[in-house]
């Protein structure tokens, strides 16, 4: 029994560590897209960066949710990969394009 706790406490601290990183990378790439983009965009464009990077939070929050309840580890470090590399290409695709396409 108490070495089910501590596996248990374990993914706990791993998920909260998880879903706090996820949310300041996302809040940090929103910060930056949001500065970068509105010099070069519409507000439309803004937005829906927004949008995606909020969906994408919650998506792997509850993603790792159902993980934990499933008493799965290796996928939360899967996920985690997953959001990193889509947080970058939103980052590249962002800042690129306005050097490619002129406003």
């Amino acid at each position: 029994m108490v070495v089910e706790v501590v596996v248990v406490v374990i993914v706990v601290v791993v998920v909260v560590v998880v879903v706090v990183v996820v949310v300041v990378v996302v809040v940090v790439v929103v910060v930056i897209v949001v500065v970068v983009v509105e010099k070069l965009y519409s507000k439309v464009v803004v937005v829906v960066v927004v949008v995606v990077e909020v969906v994408v939070v919650v998506v792997v929050v509850v993603v790792v949710v159902v993980v934990v309840v499933e008493g799965e580890v290796v996928v939360v470090v899967v996920v985690v990969v997953v959001v990193v590399v889509v947080v970058v290409v939103v980052v590249v695709v962002v800042v690129a394009v306005p050097l490619v396409v002129p406003k």
